[in-house]
């Protein structure tokens, strides 16, 4: 049976490599923390250099909740977010 998931997309500003050195460690840190206790799937960046961001939560307000403690988020270095629903048709990892 397929699982639903939950994909949140950011989008990141051309010189997004340049402006998150501060805020980069309090990011993956949360991600780390979130992913520690099953909340996030699996997280990354998109591009090199990175011009967006994916992280895939087990339900939608979980992704939502998530954005409103991110350092990135709150810096504006997210240009625009979306959530949206991943079917995914292969066993996750245990």
């Amino acid at each position: 049976m397929p699982e639903i998931l939950s994909a949140l997309h950011y989008e990141y500003p051309p010189d997004m490599q340049e402006r998150r050195a501060p805020y980069r460690d309090g990011h993956l840190a949360l991600i780390a923390a979130w992913h520690a206790d099953g909340r996030i799937v699996i997280a990354g960046a998109l591009g090199d250099p990175p011009a967006r961001g994916l992280l895939v939560f087990r339900d939608a307000a979980q992704a939502e909740a998530f954005t409103a403690e991110d350092p990135y988020v709150a810096a504006g270095l997210v240009v625009s977010r979306a959530i949206v629903p991943w079917t995914v048709v292969t066993p996750l990892p245990a």
